[in-house]
């Protein structure tokens, strides 16, 4: 076994198993995945693809760390981090507008789910509209917050697998690591995390979507040469799309399609990825 091979089976070891042990813990005492106490204990295990790559390339490959993207270079790279956080709000439009069109959900565009969630008698001093472009600017700023919690992902997927997998071939790169990430999140989903109508269908959904987030997020991350592009993305999703997408059709919505990652989402994360692919976006520099 060479050395390279070694230490990516070293990688998906630790990656897997920290996790997947972390996450069982809330599993197992029975807390439910929409509860708040759930999201907080299960992000320890969103660093075990970051301690996993630290530990390889420092201790088992011995490679160090000077390809790893830790800088941020944001001269000359502005644009990428711009679409980065902005990526998610063209996408949430569409998803909507495809809902609407293909007769799926209506989305609560009055955001009454969520007044109604209020203290009875509390009156907001401005509309719905005004309340919704509140809540975009705040899921914008939480995305930048997020960003070096999102690190711990995007660390290990996109700063080591991604550019060691098929390192000659990173279309098929992307693919494979797309695959593996959606698989890393099947204890999480089989317990309704992302799909709760649909967990076993889920399995097949997310790993489609992850695939297409695979490629936007290892163009980004090569473009910049840092994977810090990759984690604003990456918190981006999570912050703005995912939340947005919760807010707007809660109660109301079937997630397998109307989730930022579910089958709706393949159409807007499509366009973008075959972008990116069909005029050779992905192919390394020089």
């Amino acid at each position: 076994m060479d050395m390279k091979t070694k230490g990516i089976i070293t990688y998906l070891a630790i990656a897997f198993g920290m996790a997947w042990i972390l996450w069982e813990i809330p599993m197992r005492r029975g807390i439910p995945s929409t509860a708040g106490m759930f999201q907080l204990m299960i992000l320890p295990g969103a660093f075990a693809p970051a301690i996993a790559c630290i530990v390889v390339r420092k201790w088992i490959t011995r490679e160090g760390f000077s390809d790893a993207g830790l800088k941020l270079k944001v001269e000359g790279n502005l644009r990428y981090y711009f679409f980065a956080w902005l990526l998610p709000l063209p996408v949430v439009l569409a998803i909507t507008g495809l809902a609407i069109l293909f007769g799926i959900s209506e989305p609560d565009l009055s955001l009454q789910s969520v007044l109604g969630a209020l203290p009875p008698g509390t009156e907001l001093p401005f509309s719905s509209g005004v309340l919704l472009v509140l809540i975009v600017v705040q899921s914008m700023i939480m995305a930048l917050i997020f960003t070096p919690v999102l690190w711990g992902e995007e660390f290990g997927w996109r700063s080591y697998l991604q550019i060691r997998l098929f390192s000659n071939r990173p279309v098929v790169a992307a693919v494979a690591t797309g695959i593996i990430w959606g698989v890393w999140h099947y204890p999480l989903n089989l317990r309704g995390y992302n799909f709760p109508e649909h967990p076993v269908l889920g399995l097949i959904v997310f790993p489609v979507s992850t695939v297409f987030l695979s490629i936007i997020l290892g163009w980004l991350r090569l473009k910049t040469e840092s994977i810090w592009s990759a984690s604003l993305a990456h918190a981006a999703t999570n912050t703005v799309g995912a939340s947005l997408i919760i807010l707007l059709f809660m109660g109301g919505g079937n997630f397998i399609y109307v989730g930022y990652l579910g089958i709706l989402g393949w159409i807007p994360l499509g366009i973008v990825s075959a972008w990116i692919v069909l005029t050779g976006r992905l192919a390394p520099k020089g």
